[in-house]
């Protein structure tokens, strides 16, 4: 069974065509989407862990229709998205007690789940501490391990580490690989992030106007351009934009920013 299923998946605002009837597999990896904004990412993302209805097509997860089987769905993803969502006024560890209840993870099991989440991410010394007093790259573990609590088989993540710095960044992605080994979950996520594209994914699409434009592991979309080609040069010859044409890299760091300020 595959993770994620897509079958000629769409989705029009008014006149707008965001997705355009997308076809997509993906099972057992760290799979990435890029592309420019408007290309279609975050409205993928929002239909398949049910936020938003499809206008037409199909899709499941973790075996599950998005459509029809919405609850199921949810029960079995994990979503971390770009906007800070753990509670700046919240410790960590009530962060995290939070989650528990609204995963409706047993009242025997919360403790444990809990105190293996924060020593999985690091955050056993911080667990007490207000998340308003955690660094950005803290705050980013705490959200994936509210998201795994529940041992999800899918994650989704928007932009995991935007406007983190370059160590943060890298604890951030080794959790992520030591997450998906230790509980065999499938990883979505989009990102701006060239390094992280390469580094982290398994495989890639890169989307443009609601369509796939191109799909493979790392190595196989640069040694399709040329022998010296990098992501950047793979994502400018299929979309024939550059990352920051419509200030979506420095538009999205932006606003991690700030939502990094009012969050504490």
């Amino acid at each position: 069974m595959n993770a994620i299923e897509l079958v000629a998946l769409t989705r029009r605002f008014d006149e707008v065509l965001a997705v355009d009837h997308l076809d997509l597999v993906v099972g057992g990896t760290i799979f990435g989407l890029l592309g420019p904004n408007g290309a279609g990412k975050s409205t993928t993302i929002k239909m398949l862990t049910t936020l938003l209805p499809p206008t037409s097509g199909s899709a499941s997860v973790a075996g599950f229709d998005v459509a029809k089987e919405a609850a199921a769905v949810r029960r079995h993803i994990g979503y971390v998205p770009q906007l800070l969502s753990a509670d700046g006024q919240l410790t960590g560890y009530e962060n995290l007690l939070l989650s528990a209840r609204l995963y409706d993870i047993p009242r025997t099991e919360r403790r444990s789940r809990i105190e293996d989440a924060l020593a999985f991410m690091g955050l056993e010394s911080a667990a007490r501490s207000l998340v308003r007093t955690y660094s950005g790259g803290m705050v980013r573990r705490l959200e994936l391990a509210q998201a795994m609590l529940h041992h999800p088989s899918v994650l989704f993540l928007d932009e995991p580490t935007i406007g983190l710095d370059p160590i943060a960044r890298r604890a951030v992605w080794d959790r992520l690989e030591s997450s998906r080994r230790t509980f065999e979950m499938t990883v979505l996520i989009t990102t701006h992030d060239m390094e992280e594209a390469d580094v982290l994914c398994d495989e890639l699409a890169i989307m443009h106007a609601g369509r796939v434009a191109g799909r493979g592991t790392p190595a196989e979309l640069k040694a399709q351009i040329g022998p010296t080609a990098t992501l950047d040069d793979v994502f400018i010859h299929l979309v024939g934009l550059t990352l920051d044409e419509g200030g979506s890299y420095r538009d999205a760091l932006r606003t991690r920013r700030t939502a990094t300020r009012l969050g504490g």
